[in-house]
């Protein structure tokens, strides 16, 4: 299939998003999980009919967004997950959150694994609990979950995992055998599995993708799934997610959820995500066609401009975790790029304290843009 195209930098600069309007016009911005595509045309084509109609009110819970995430799961992954055992919201962290608020008592533990993405932290304070880390391992082919921690964790008490299903920021796929691990580690300790699968769209064809909650009868019986087109399809800003159960009892926590978490789902995030799931499989196919180029692209950048940079290609999305330790800029090399280099970086220490010495690179962008940025901090690193 043909690589989706970028747009061009100059009709980029026009957006009024965080990644444009973050950082000074001359700051090249490889940092916040947004892409540099134009949007599916099914997408445009339904918002632009919604703005035609005035259809801007509150969104109805029988949009159809459940019945076209289960389409999409099917199609995908093979997995037919139930519509009737989903709710709607306005973006994982806040499921995340709200099932925590079910599921856990103020100052329960709550697993995380990190590095990981920034809002995992806040969001269990948020719920009421407290942060029990279990960092990811090295394994043979990349980092992983250490279930012997997990269980370790567990047996002290921790009440539910945060689990990153593909992980962010190393773009690590859990394998099923390691899922299957973890669901049966929750289920001796009757502890709960939150998977944020928000990048799971964005798994490559190989990767071997297999959704937590249908890893196992086991894992359907501990486990909710919270999953997004915003990541895949650019909709940050539309504001809709699921959380999905996979049995009668563990809806039974979704159903008790007060009734404005799902009010509180976006018209717009609803009609974007419809067609998103539902129509738009040839446009999502060649934005992994990209991502597969510029994964390898950013593979060999690194080797020629930063050869002492450690990296490892991701299975799934479109950000590079990037290990920049023996270039002695600090704990925090990003700061250091952005002042000299005028690249943003995603700052690693952010991530938890093993993102010290990292960057992470968003390189769902034009090829020349990441060509351009990986060279300005290759010539800061020959300065």
């Amino acid at each position: 299939m043909q690589p989706l195209e970028a747009l061009p930098l100059a009709d980029l600069r026009e957006r009024s998003s965080a990644k444009w309007r973050a950082y000074p016009a001359d700051v090249l911005p490889l940092f916040v999980a947004e892409t540099d595509f134009a949007l599916a045309p099914a997408i445009s084509a339904r918002l632009r009919r919604a703005v035609e109609l005035g259809d801007t009110g509150y969104t109805a819970p029988g949009s159809g967004v459940r019945e076209a995430y289960a389409g999409f799961a099917g199609r995908r992954f093979g997995w037919h997950p139930d519509p009737a055992l989903m709710r709607t919201t306005c973006d994982v962290m806040m499921g995340v959150v709200e099932i925590l608020r079910q599921v856990t008592r103020p100052g329960d533990r709550v697993i995380v694994m990190p590095p990981v993405y920034p809002p995992f932290f806040d969001a269990v304070a948020e719920a009421g609990a407290v942060v029990s880390r279990v960092p990811l391992v090295e394994g043979p082919e990349g980092p992983e979950i250490d279930l012997a921690g997990v269980d370790a964790a567990l047996a002290a008490g921790a009440r539910a995992i945060l689990l990153c299903h593909p992980h962010n920021p190393t773009g690590t796929v859990h394998q099923r055998r390691t899922l299957e691990r973890l669901a049966e580690l929750a289920a001796a300790h009757d502890a709960v599995v939150l998977s944020d699968e928000i990048h799971a769209p964005l798994a490559q064809p190989d990767a071997g993708f297999v959704p937590f909650l249908a890893v196992s009868d086991t894992a359907a019986s501990v486990g909710f799934a919270l999953v997004s087109a915003s990541k895949a399809f650019n909709l940050a800003g539309l504001k809709c997610a699921i959380m999905v159960a996979a049995t009668p009892e563990r809806f039974g926590t979704l159903r008790s959820l007060p009734v404005e978490v799902e009010w509180r789902t976006g018209i717009f995030g609803a009609h974007a995500a419809i067609a998103a799931f539902a129509d738009s499989d040839e446009w999502l196919g060649a934005l992994l066609a990209r991502l597969d180029v510029n994964r390898r692209l950013l593979d060999d950048l690194l080797a020629a401009h930063l050869p002492l940079a450690r990296f490892r290609i991701p299975p799934a999305g479109y950000l590079g975790w990037v290990d920049l330790s023996a270039y002695e800029w600090g704990d925090d090399p990003g700061r250091r790029i952005l002042r000299e280099a005028r690249v943003a970086f995603h700052f690693g220490p952010q991530f938890g304290a093993e993102g010290r010495g990292h960057v992470r690179i968003n390189f769902g962008c034009d090829p020349d843009v990441l060509r351009e940025a990986v060279a300005r901090v290759g010539a800061l690193a020959r300065a």
